[in-house]
């Protein structure tokens, strides 16, 4: 894929991201896909600490979460940097900042301010708790609110501990809810041309996707506990083992039950009182699964894949990075693109998504290699100024 790809959505839209780590620039990680013209201020020498994440000799996680920013190097702790921060956010259409609720405000950036300046800015402020309540001054990370939001404590397995799902989801969810109320501030100051705060805070962002966690007790006074692969009185939907390894399949609704007792080769299971209906398998789901994966570990993983394209049987295998890679259908859609970078070369990363079918959005331009090297373009173009000519691409703001 090239690196510089034209127009977007969002092209002409300007963001200015304050934040640091995951949640904050993830969500400039969005809007920039989507075509957003995205400059990033950055401590001047150490930049984010997010250059330093990720596997490998030379870290990688930067490479995708700065994908089609710029950088500026600002210390906002300093009347200087402050006073650049304020100069660019005059000339922004959205503010991104995920710091503890009041920094802005002790570094002379208080949201009124701002806005009284700049009335059609739009603010997403990502934070543990929220601007508001009594817990909003709080230090919060994003597995602080997946445990409070109810995730951790139904991820894993009975019998251990909760189990983290592997990637940083408390911090994305709330980015992304973010940037969605973004947009939405978008389309409403374009008939009222005035902005207004996104207010996301990250143990909420997880409570959206708790399905109906809460009036499941509430109402009927059930709790939620860790089922491990299963979904509860939801079968046959689990993790089955093959000869040579595990395939998922879902077949719970009745119609593709009866295909998959076609498949095994027992179509009498679909008509069985203890299986015909969705309460039936449910009541009886271990017996069920234990029925399912005896068939299954009679072959291949293959072959029970095979079988189930064949019988329209909903069903996956579990991949990692290198099945990714290599699969068809990933390829065919562009879910993962190469990105020339600076750093690491051509980088194969997760593609632009989700896919507009007139206005894509595309990776414009590779991760920033350096904190504040686009300093002087920034500072030339936004504010008609060569005022960081003779500024240090990793010193003073």
């Amino acid at each position: 894929m090239a690196d510089t790809v034209a127009g977007g959505p969002l092209a002409g839209i300007r963001v200015v991201e304050l934040g640091q780590l995951i949640a904050g620039p993830f969500c400039g990680q969005l809007l920039g896909d989507m075509g957003a013209e995205v400059v990033k201020l950055e401590q001047p020498g150490t930049g984010d600490p997010m250059r330093q994440w990720g596997q490998g000799t030379l870290p990688t996680w930067w490479r995708v979460i700065a994908r089609g920013k710029y950088s500026v190097a600002a210390d906002l702790r300093s009347a200087e940097g402050q006073a650049l921060a304020r100069a660019l956010i005059a000339r922004a259409d959205i503010l991104v900042e995920n710091f503890r609720p009041g920094t802005l405000e002790r570094w002379n950036l208080a949201p009124a301010e701002l806005r009284a300046q700049n009335p059609g800015l739009i603010i997403v402020r990502v934070s543990g708790y929220g601007q508001t309540g009594p817990y909003a001054s709080r230090a919060g990370f994003g597995g602080i609110a997946e445990a409070m939001g109810g995730w951790r404590k139904i991820v894993g397995f009975p019998d251990r501990a909760p189990a983290r799902m592997g990637v940083s989801i408390g911090d994305t969810l709330a980015a992304t809810y973010g940037c969605l109320g973004a947009l939405a501030a978008l389309h409403r100051r374009s008939r009222s041309g005035v902005g207004q705060i996104v207010d996301a805070a990250l143990y909420e962002s997880v409570l959206q996707v708790m399905e109906g966690l809460v009036p499941e007790w509430s109402v009927a006074g059930h709790k939620r506990v860790r089922t491990g692969s299963k979904l509860p009185r939801i079968a046959p939907s689990n993790v089955y083992r093959c000869r040579d390894g595990e395939l998922l399949i879902g077949a719970n609704q009745d119609s593709v039950f009866a295909r998959l007792c076609e498949a095994m080769g027992r179509p009498e299971l679909a008509r069985d009182p203890r299986y015909a209906t969705h309460v039936a398998r449910g009541e009886h789901q271990d017996e069920l699964d234990r029925l399912v994966e005896a068939w299954t570990l009679q072959h291949s993983v293959a072959e029970v894949e095979a079988a189930m394209i064949a019988h329209s049987v909903p069903a996956g295998r579990m991949y990692d990075a290198e099945d990714m890679m290599r699969d068809p259908h990933f390829q065919a859609r562009e879910a993962i693109v190469s990105v020339e970078d600076p750093v690491l070369g051509p980088t194969p990363m997760q593609g632009v998504f989700p896919k507009l079918s007139d206005t894509p959005g595309g990776i414009r331009r590779p991760a920033p290699r350096e904190v504040g090297q686009d300093t002087e373009e920034i500072l030339e173009r936004w504010l008609g100024s060569a005022a960081g000519a003779g500024r240090r691409r990793d010193g003073d703001a």
